[in-house]
């Protein structure tokens, strides 16, 4: 097993990874960009490395500045946690070429699966079906107007080196395609560094379904069933659950084995997420996420199992630990991410800050993942994920009362939270009634006023309301 790990990742991942490392008898090595300096991650880790800069490109997406400290550091294995160099071959094949681990697939696996298009052309490959789109990139504008022609509007263009919803534009008549050409393509080069585009089909009201896969280099492939990602603001994920509800049986059988087919098909390692679309009984290829995802901790709650100390055993070489047949889930798991920002009129809003008091949930079968504690700042640099709220039930509705319960014991001051859109959702007859897709948050009747939050937070929201009360009366008096 290793000795030392360096965590190329800041926030709650970071952190999280870095609690596994402790309990396995291994020491961590954070890194941090000169606006991290003093953060939770460093807290935590055994010892921390500065990158400079502040921004994510000058720190934690500088490859030389991550590939010096790796050498400062002596840890002999690297985990990327999500986000950031996770998914990047050139960094996964540097690491591996100075003899360090890289926790994850190999570099040619995720060349092979990382590139969107190249993982539809995997996965078309070994017999699965992808969302109709193209396998190859797009030069511009008019290939999108050419694309929506043939197939009917709206369509997706789609950062290749894409994910969590960067570098995506949704075009639903050809005079948009120029804008949102340029607008994927600034996002794409800005994220991920890479300026390649593709298109898919825009489904009405799809679901958004994924199996976590996990391979050692022993040739078995498991799957750990089925996630529901459905719930979504701009295209990225706002509240998770697994199982995947109302899926047949069949269903289930049937996207397990594709996702486990295309594992093979790669020559895949460690763990990954294959992800679908699913309308009308129907399930489509989207993308294979070749990294841990911000989402595994409901699998890990329904399936008792940790799935980074299962990347950190098959990284070192050791088999799975378990089979496919023994892969069966128990009860029901929600994850609600926390995130900074402000939902009013469902604008989700960036609220950079300092967090003056953040005060957890507890309870049963109740966590919460956080990179944050009292004091601490959320950077206008880098994603602003908070915290991640995780409950485990006996059934769906338990898991969504309990976590009604949680979020309301959720007390975070200081910035605004997503707490009140997580309130709203979670309460609405359409999500109940499992009647969802990727599209509900922003085309429903869904009121982000709530009323039942925190008692901090509450407090926080009367105060903003009699700011805007006491200036529209200013206002008015300075009319008169």
């Amino acid at each position: 097993m290793f000795h030392k790990v360096l965590v190329a990742n800041r926030g709650e991942i970071a952190v999280r990874v870095m609690r596994t490392c402790r309990e396995m008898g291994i020491k961590t090595v954070a890194i941090y960009s000169d606006a991290d300096r003093g953060a939770m991650h460093t807290r935590y880790a055994d010892e921390a490395i500065a990158l400079g800069g502040h921004t994510a490109a000058e720190s934690y997406l500088n490859i030389d500045a991550v590939l010096s400290v790796l050498d400062q550091s002596g840890a002999d294995a690297v985990h990327p946690g999500y986000g950031f160099l996770s998914e990047n071959a050139a960094f996964a094949r540097s690491v591996e070429d100075s003899g360090v681990v890289f926790v994850g697939p190999p570099s040619e696996t995720m060349e092979k699966l990382g590139d969107k298009i190249s993982a539809r052309r995997t996965a078309e490959e070994a017999g699965v079906m992808g969302v109709p789109g193209v396998s190859t990139a797009i030069d511009g504008p008019e290939d999108v107007a050419a694309f929506g022609s043939a197939v009917g509007w709206p369509v997706a263009i789609k950062a290749a080196y894409g994910g969590g919803g960067r570098g995506m534009r949704v075009v639903d008549r050809e005079e948009k395609a120029p804008a949102e050409f340029a607008a994927a393509r600034r996002e794409a080069v800005a994220y991920f560094g890479r300026p390649e585009l593709y298109l898919e089909r825009y489904f009405s009201w799809p679901r958004h379904i994924e199996v976590q896969i996990f391979a050692d280099s022993f040739g078995r492939v498991v799957s750990f069933g089925q996630r529901d990602c459905s719930c979504q603001r701009r295209h990225q994920k706002l509240i998770e659950e697994s199982p995947a509800p109302g899926l047949t049986s069949e269903v289930q059988r049937a996207m397990s084995d594709a996702a486990v087919r295309l594992a093979r098909a790669s020559g895949y390692r460690n763990a990954g997420t294959v992800e679908f679309l699913y309308q009308d009984g129907e399930f489509y290829f989207l993308e294979m996420n070749t990294r841990l995802q911000v989402e595994h901790t409901v699998t890990e709650m329904v399936f008792g199992i940790d799935l980074v100390e299962l990347q950190l055993d098959v990284a070192a070489g050791l088999p799975l630990s378990v089979t496919e047949g023994e892969c069966e889930p128990r009860g029901h798991a929600i994850e609600c991410r926390i995130n900074a920002e402000n939902v009013a009129g469902k604008r989700f809003f960036p609220s950079p800050g300092t967090i003056d008091l953040i005060r957890r949930a507890d309870g049963v079968a109740t966590r919460t993942d956080a990179g944050y504690e009292d004091g601490d700042g959320v950077s206008q640099y880098y994603d602003n994920l908070v915290a991640k709220l995780v409950v485990w039930g006996a059934d769906r509705d338990q898991a969504r009362r309990r976590m009604l319960r949680a979020l309301r014991e959720t007390e975070i001051v200081g910035i605004d939270t997503t707490i009140p859109a997580h309130l709203a959702i979670l309460s609405h007859p359409d999500f109940i009634g499992n009647r969802h897709s990727t599209r509900w948050v922003e085309e429903s009747d869904l009121d982000f006023t709530a009323l039942d939050l925190p008692a901090a937070s509450r407090t926080i929201l009367i105060e903003e309301r009699v700011s805007v009360i006491g200036a529209e009366l200013t206002e008015a008096a300075d009319d008169v």
